[in-house]
């Protein structure tokens, strides 16, 4: 069942994340305690499980598909260290814990998301892989964090933060988040397609279904800020509106984001039904992105 093999690939990752992030006993103490404050506990491992599962899907085993997910989680835990900074989202909350800066003070924060992406690259450069695959790996990796990636839709959100609702067409915010959410969300499946020495054919049909799951996951996420309370989140639920920032519901409705959804479980369905392989993980890793709670 693709549950059990999630929460085997979710434990192998947290293990790997263990072993990798710098002790706290070491100097600079307060650094470390940081990153591992950052990047360990109970986060979903979307993206992770995301590496593990195309990798899975094409033959590759867990041990050849270790780095990239590590390294993509570490990308993931970076962002959202900077992302709650006072400069940016001001929050207090995440997975459930207080947020870097608030555990420790701003300066740090800043310093472990940078070490963090540091990290992840150093993590990928060593991959078990031949030359040419790592290459790849971190070619994708740096697209996908950079301007044209997860940075780039971050300052198109706060761009479009405090704008009227109905301001800003559709097109446009799905554009947001197919760089601030989604771009991390493909690059994991690309990575695990790398790693696995997918065929092109293969890797077409995967980014479309990577591209419907990444819109899927920012649309159920902004329900969740409208339906969803800070116990269940581990984050502040309500901070999308209080910040008057830019939500599918507030431009869709409710009801329409729902039917956005389903429109976009057809897409991911289809975009796997192409692919000759197993793809029983994928697909429930696409349902996990629309039904999930938190």
């Amino acid at each position: 069942m693709p549950e059990v093999r999630f929460a085997a690939w979710r434990a192998r990752v947290e293990v790997a994340l263990e072993r990798i992030l710098p002790s706290p006993t070491l100097a600079p103490c307060r650094l470390h305690a940081a990153m591992r404050h950052a990047a360990l506990g109970s986060g979903k491992r979307m993206r992770p499980l995301l590496v593990y599962a195309t990798g899975h899907t094409f033959g590759a085993d867990a041990e050849a598909l270790d780095a990239a997910a590590v390294a993509v989680e570490l990308i993931h835990c970076y962002s959202l260290v900077h992302d709650d900074l006072p400069a940016m989202d001001n929050d207090a909350l995440r997975r459930g814990q207080p947020t870097v800066h608030v555990a420790f003070d701003e300066a740090t924060a800043i310093l472990a998301g940078d070490a963090l992406q540091s990290l992840a690259f150093e993590i990928l450069a060593a991959a078990p892989q031949p030359a040419e695959r790592r290459v790849a790996m971190l070619a994708e990796l740096a697209h996908a964090s950079g301007v044209a990636g997860m940075c780039g839709g971050q300052a198109l959100d706060i761009a479009a933060t405090g704008t009227r609702i109905g301001a800003i067409p559709l097109a446009e915010l799905e554009r947001l988040h197919a760089l601030k959410t989604g771009a991390l969300l493909r690059a994991s499946v690309r990575l695990g397609a790398i790693a696995a020495g997918a065929e092109a054919a293969n890797r077409a049909a995967l980014d479309r279904y990577a591209e419907a799951l990444g819109l899927a996951f920012q649309i159920r996420d902004d329900l969740l800020d409208v339906e969803g309370n800070s116990a269940t989140l581990g984050k502040t639920a309500g901070k999308d509106s209080a910040q008057d920032k830019a939500t599918f519901p507030a431009l869709l409705g409710i009801d329409g984001s729902r039917a956005r959804l389903r429109t976009l479980a057809i897409c991911m369905q289809e975009a796997l039904a192409e692919i000759a392989a197993g793809t029983t993980a994928l697909a429930a890793l696409g349902r996990m992105a629309i039904e999930r709670d938190r």
